[in-house]
C-alpha cells in the first residue's frame, strides 16, 4: 500500500533530533580554518542572540534526503533572524523554511569539484542563499558570489584582494595565509586571543604614557627646585 505525504511525514523521526552526518575535515588545515571562522564571528557577535553558525554540519532541506542522506553539509553556514540555540543539524521545515544567508566551503582535492559545480547550483537555485564563498586552506585560492536576480555573479576583489559579504557587513579576505574577517574601516576582526592581547596591549601603552608624564614631572620638579623655586603640589 502506497503511503500520502502526510503518513510519511507521520513515520518520520522527530526532526528537531536528527543527527548531523558530516564527514571528518580533510586535514588540520581545514579544521583550523573553520574554527577560526566560528570563533571570530562569534565573538565579534557575541552580545547578538539572533543568529546560528553552522560548523561542518548537514542542513536537511526535504524529508526525501533526509532518508536517503545523499547531501553532504556545508563546511560552514550562517543564518540571521533565527533563533541563537544549540542545534544537531539544521532541518528547514523545522526552522520556518530557512536557508542559509551565507556559505564557506573549504576546498580540497575531494570537494573542489562538487564545491564549484553541484554544491553552487543548490546553493543558488534551492536554497537562494544570497552569499557564497570558497576557500583553499591549501592553496589559498579563494572566490566570492552574490547572488543577484537568481544568479550567482562573482564578487570583485577591492584594492587588498578582500570580497565583501553583504549578509556579514564585513569583508572577507587572506590575511597570513587564512581566511579571515575586515571590518569596513579594514580592521582586522580578532578571535578572543587576538582581542584580549590587544586590550593588554592598550593597557600597557596607558600605563607606559602614565608613567612617561610622572617622570617628566619629576624632572620639572627638579629643575625648579635647583633654581631655588619650590614646584607646587
Amino acid at each position: 500500500m502506497s503511503l500520502t505525504a502526510e503518513q510519511l511525514a507521520a513515520l518520520m523521526p522527530d526532526a528537531t533530533q536528527v543527527e548531523s552526518d558530516e564527514p571528518e575535515m580533510e586535514s588540520s588545515l581545514h579544521y583550523f580554518q573553520l574554527a577560526l571562522l566560528v570563533s571570530c564571528l562569534e565573538w565579534l557577535w557575541r552580545e547578538q542572540n539572533d543568529f546560528f553558525i553552522g560548523a561542518n554540519l548537514t542542513i536537511y532541506f526535504n524529508r526525501q534526503q533526509l532518508k536517503n542522506k545523499d547531501f553532504r553539509g556545508p563546511d560552514f553556514f550562517l543564518v540571521k533572524q533565527t533563533e541563537k540555540r544549540p542545534r544537531k543539524s539544521w532541518v528547514t521545515w523545522e526552522e520556518g523554511g530557512k536557508y542559509p544567508d551565507l556559505i564557506i566551503e573549504l576546498l580540497s582535492e575531494s570537494t573542489e569539484n562538487v564545491d564549484k559545480t553541484i554544491k553552487k547550483d543548490l546553493y543558488q537555485n534551492r536554497f537562494r542563499t544570497p552569499d557564497y564563498f570558497w576557500f583553499s586552506p591549501d592553496t589559498l585560492e579563494f572566490s566570492g558570489f552574490r547572488l543577484v536576480q537568481g544568479k550567482y555573479e562573482e564578487i570583485d576583489p577591492n584594492e587588498f584582494g578582500w570580497l565583501w559579504s553583504e549578509s556579514l557587513g564585513l569583508y572577507l579576505g587572506i590575511y597570513e595565509q587564512q581566511l579571515r574577517y575586515f571590518t569596513l574601516e579594514g580592521q582586522l576582526v580578532p578571535t578572543p586571543e587576538e582581542d584580549a592581547q590587544q586590550q593588554r596591549k592598550q593597557v600597557e601603552q596607558v600605563q607606559q604614557q602614565a608613567n612617561q608624564q610622572q617622570r617628566r614631572a619629576e624632572q620639572l620638579a627638579a629643575q625648579l627646585r635647583a633654581l631655588g623655586i619650590e614646584p607646587e603640589a
